[in-house]
């Protein structure tokens, strides 16, 4: 295996090596949280590198997803147990430290550790129910609703581009409350929506710097479907 969209990730039998940088240490402690807490399905740190360029952790056996994704990813089963699964990485997250440095920004009310890409191509499936979930090196402190928000974009999907689910308004609504429902969250729809215009309007900003940082134009084509995902967003109703 060789990848990493943002970044060179290659595996090597059962372990993975990917960029590091001053976050790793925090991340590293994070995921020796989540495994001492009996959370499974994650990667387990190994080594840092000594320039600190790179690190090593675990592979986690399971399949992920990219797009286009496979009409299994569309199914309830996946829609519920990855809403179901984010639940419990939140959970075993809450008492975490937050003493960083993190990669992402920390935001108020920090109640848990967010994924900050929690999402299908960043979830390992077994037959059709999520498992474990992997790149963690942009975890920082922030609320739940920031990663239930993100979560939501990508599956139920709330994007206004075609990603090939077939869903209509109606059926999105649907899909959301459930999901909703399976993480367990006190947060309304509209409230989801209106958060994920805002995750979205962040990840447009980053994802602008990153295409003249790393020389990658493509990404200002994503920054752009954001833009104009977040705007579809605005006032809390679906695209």
């Amino acid at each position: 295996m060789s990848g990493g969209n943002m970044g060179d990730v290659r595996r090597a039998g059962g372990t993975v090596t990917r960029p590091a940088g001053p976050w790793t240490p925090a991340v590293h402690r994070l995921l020796h949280h989540l495994a001492d807490a009996g959370v499974t399905g994650i990667p387990l740190p190994v080594a840092i590198s000594p320039d600190g360029s790179r690190e090593t952790v675990t592979y986690v056996d399971g399949e992920v997803p990219a797009y286009p994704m496979p009409a299994w990813v569309w199914g309830e089963p996946a829609l519920t147990s990855s809403a179901a699964l984010l639940r419990r990485l939140h959970d075993a997250t809450v008492d975490v430290a937050h003493d960083g440095p993190w990669r992402s920004p920390a935001r108020e009310p920090a109640e848990v550790i967010c994924h900050h890409d929690a999402a299908p191509y960043n979830l390992v499936y077994a037959d059709g129910i999520a498992v474990g979930a992997i790149d963690w090196d942009f975890a920082a402190p922030g609320p739940r609703v920031w990663d239930l928000a993100y979560l939501a974009y990508r599956i139920v999907p709330l994007t206004t581009e075609d990603v090939g689910d077939g869903f209509g308004p109606r059926e999105r609504a649907t899909r959301l409350d459930l999901l909703l429902a399976a993480y367990g969250s006190d947060a309304s729809a509209g409230e989801v929506i209106r958060v994920a215009a805002e995750r979205l309007r962040a990840l447009a900003e980053f994802s602008d710097a990153q295409s003249v940082t790393q020389r990658r134009p493509e990404l200002a084509a994503h920054a752009a479907l954001y833009r104009r995902d977040a705007a579809a967003l605005d006032g809390g109703a679906l695209p």
